[in-house]
């Protein structure tokens, strides 16, 4: 038996598994220590359940993909439009540093998951979705980029794509913050005393977006719009051109491109309630993706899913360890920022935020690690993984 719900109903089902996720989440302290997101836990739930009906009950559930692809656009649009370039100057030689070792991540990253796409006998397009995709990008960009990957056949893309992301986030969030106390008992490095300071965050960021005149916020929305029409045109005419760019991509750039020509003329853009906005959108994506996931589809790639995460596990650390730290100068806020190296590198920013709030509750506050991951990870790391990503899929192995 088919069941097919419509982009609202399945928009209900996504919101409840959240409403339910988040309780889970309450009662299971494992969950937040391991800094899993809600939207994963909800829409892997909702995936579980319908695996069970396909595989017990003869029942097939199809969910509607328009408020998907909708949300989609809007959070890559959202991080378009936080991407200002005037910030970065606030970071100097030190995020010219953390952005070099960040794209030779990704390279390295993606070689290391198309090596081992290539040893199970698969495409390489599978060794970018576990490579850079799912690791530096996170559960949101794999899922975009599993929509690419399944418009040129391949259809396991969205539950290989997914399960990466999804290891990726757990082992992160495990390894980043030993990795980095080692890392710092080892050369006996320490903060200066007391709490952690809050001096590495603008201001605006700390104010709830609820303060926001709703004049504000309509201006936000019409941006959004605004920017995801422009996107949808700049790949129109892209595609025109014999140049296939994602739809997420060119939103995201015309985001970037809108936010940046206001800064030119001197007009503000109040940022925090694109951002909220923004977090909205990915988890009500996320959540609607997930649970559409065939996961009875996924069994065969465990094996190699699981050895991949070790192999990027330990590149990944290699390269904190071994080029950031040591370019850093070795010292205390290079470790710090090593560990929010890692916790992008292998999970999400949240992971990267939450391993060095612990570091600095124990070893001390580093104001300066905070904002050199904070300006990395704000927009940086998404356009330099989308350009890498887009330029692999230029290379010969991918033609045919």
């Amino acid at each position: 038996m088919m069941i097919s719900l419509t982009d609202l109903e399945s928009l209900a089902v996504g919101l409840f598994a959240l409403v339910v996720a988040s309780a889970i989440a309450r009662r299971v302290p494992l969950l937040a220590r391991l800094n899993l997101p809600i939207p994963v836990v909800g829409g892997v739930l909702v995936a579980i359940i319908v695996a069970l009906c396909h595989q017990f009950g003869g029942m097939s559930i199809q969910f509607a993909k328009g408020l998907t692809d909708f949300f989609l656009l809007v959070f890559f649009t959202t991080v378009g439009l936080s991407a200002k370039f005037s910030a970065l100057k606030a970071g100097g030689r030190p995020l010219v540093i953390l952005c070099i070792v960040t794209v030779i991540l990704l390279v390295v990253q993606n070689f290391v998951g198309i090596a081992v796409a290539s040893v199970a006998g698969a495409h390489p397009f599978y060794g970018l979705l576990i490579g850079s995709v799912s690791f530096v990008g996170g559960p949101g960009t794999a899922a975009a980029w599993a929509r690419e990957a399944e418009a040129v056949g391949l259809v396991h893309a969205p539950e290989v794509a997914v399960g990466a992301a999804t290891l990726a986030v757990i082992v992160g969030a495990i390894v980043s913050g030993p990795i980095t106390g080692w890392l710092i008992s080892r050369r006996n490095l320490h903060g200066p005393t007391g709490k952690m300071s809050a001096s590495w965050v603008a201001p605006e960021a700390a104010r709830p977006v609820s303060a926001a005149p709703i004049a504000t916020i309509m201006l936000v929305l019409l941006l959004i719009v605004v920017a995801v029409l422009a996107g949808a045109a700049a790949n129109q005419w892209a595609s025109d051109a014999g140049f296939v760019l994602p739809g997420f991509l060119t939103a995201m750039l015309a985001g970037v491109a809108i936010t940046n020509l206001a800064d030119i003329v001197g007009a503000k853009i109040d940022l925090v309630p694109i951002e909220r906005g923004g977090e909205i959108a990915l988890q009500a994506f996320l959540v609607m993706y997930l649970m559409s996931l065939k996961l009875w589809t996924l069994g065969a790639a465990i094996g190699p899913l699981v050895a991949n995460v070790a192999i990027q596990v330990a590149v990944t650390v290699l390269i904190g360890v071994l080029l950031l730290f040591r370019w850093l100068g070795r010292d205390y806020d290079a470790a710090v920022t090593v560990g929010g190296f890692l916790g992008f590198g292998l999970s999400s920013m949240p992971v990267a935020m939450a391993t060095m709030d612990s570091v600095a509750s124990r070893y001390g506050p580093s104001p300066k690690a905070f904002l050199l991951i904070a300006l990395a990870g704000s927009f940086f790391v998404d356009l330099a993984n989308a350009f890498i990503v887009k330029a692999f899929l230029t290379l010969p192995w991918f033609q045919g």
